[in-house]
């Protein structure tokens, strides 16, 4: 039994905020009925290639993208646009304990299934909206994509090379982290709501907004703007708050050290053969290292030029001093410690048995994470959830 089991959630959004609040809801215990356009389904379905392959190694109509989102969950074909669609999702949710959307404002109410629809059916629902921009504001009826929220947002705008350097300008980041992390505060939010209603024995609304999730995930970037005054800037792989805390040539490619105190900055430049950096009293603290960045890391990198990756890992682990390579998503599920956490599974599919998926980072001891079943085929599950949900029979 997971530790979600006992609850029941109906997915009426797509893409991947949405879909990666109700995935991390199914691995841990819940059903999620997935609710699927009959024509295309979920968007992502077609956002390929690479798509997987079968067990012959040839290309199926099922994408990568669709799959890293939606494991766990039972696919459902329902016409929104029609009464009888329209009464299919009520009686779902009359039956369900969270719901989770992405339609723009106002978008639910159209189909009949916005909150104040729903919850006067079922008042210990707990609906969860994701949004753009929000329910509430000047901008909440746009809509909103995770490129152009990082954008609005300030994210891309501590991220990329200073002006002055080589590349330099603002960049996104590599994988859409403004929609995975709206996903994981929506979780959050929905798992609160569902607490409350332990007290209350009722449900409520949670309103998610892309944009409100970069600005609250700016972390220090923001209170530094807040608290300081400063207006952060762009900085490449350094750190507004740290020295050295960074990456670094070696002789052959890159790699990181993370310095984050000042007896980890005395091994650092013993191990570097510049002892006499420890005494200098330009950076005998870290306040003092951010102050004089300009002048330190240079010293620095002449020295790390001297020796290879290898041999700079080999070193700065025997001195305790925090250092890594940059791996590529290849070098990372080869990885002993990747593999030893499990964070690739096997997770068997009707066309490719061997699937292979990213793992769920929750460790539980008593009721572990599973996947007990594949990113399902578009409308796999209807005729099964739905002559569940009700005892007539539909057309």
């Amino acid at each position: 039994m997971g530790a979600l089991s006992h609850l029941k959630v109906l997915d009426l959004s797509r893409v991947l905020a949405g879909p990666w609040a109700s995935q991390m809801l199914a691995d841990l215990g819940a059903q999620v009925i997935k609710i699927e356009n009959p024509v295309g389904g979920d968007d992502t379905r077609a956002w390929g290639p690479p798509f997987m392959p079968d067990a012959a190694g040839e290309p199926t109509a099922e994408s990568a993208y669709f799959a890293c989102t939606n494991r766990g969950k039972q696919s459902v074909c329902v016409d929104m646009k029609s009464a009888q669609g329209q009464q299919v999702l009520r009686e779902l949710a009359a039956d369900c304990d969270v719901l989770i959307e992405n339609f723009k404002v106002g978008g639910a109410a159209k189909f009949g299934v916005d909150y104040a629809a729903l919850s006067a059916i079922n008042p210990r629902l707990v609906y969860c909206s994701i949004t753009g921009f929000g329910q509430t504001g000047p901008l909440r009826e746009r809509p909103g994509y995770d490129f152009l929220v990082q954008a609005m947002g300030g994210l891309m705008s501590v991220t990329g090379q200073p002006d002055g350097a080589d590349g330099a300008g603002p960049q996104k980041v590599g994988v859409a982290l403004t929609d995975i992390m709206t996903g994981l505060y929506a979780s959050v939010g929905i798992l609160a709501a569902l607490t409350e209603r332990d007290r209350s024995g009722l449900g409520q609304h949670v309103d998610l907004a892309l944009l409100d999730v970069t600005v609250a995930t700016l972390a220090n970037q923001a209170t530094n703007y807040l608290v300081g005054g400063l207006n952060p800037t762009r900085l490449g792989n350094a750190h507004p708050n740290i020295v050295p805390y960074q990456s670094f040539v070696a002789s052959d490619g890159h790699l990181i050290v993370a310095v984050g105190n000042d007896a980890q900055f005395r091994r650092y430049v013993v191990a570097l053969g510049l002892a006499e950096l420890a005494e200098d009293e330009r950076f005998a603290t870290n306040q003092l290292r951010v102050r004089n960045r300009d002048t330190l890391v240079p010293l620095l990198q002449g020295a790390m030029l001297q020796r290879s990756k290898a041999e700079w890992l080999v070193l700065l682990e025997a001195a305790q001093v925090p250092a890594g390579p940059i791996n590529t998503v290849a070098e990372v599920f080869q990885e002993p410690q990747i593999q030893a956490r499990e964070m690739q599974v096997n997770v068997p599919h009707a066309l490719n048995p061997d699937l292979q998926l990213v793992g769920n980072p929750i460790k539980l001891s008593r009721t572990p994470v599973q996947y007990p079943s594949p990113p399902p085929m578009l409308g796999e599950h209807t005729d099964q959830v739905l002559a569940a949900s009700s005892p007539r029979k539909r057309g």
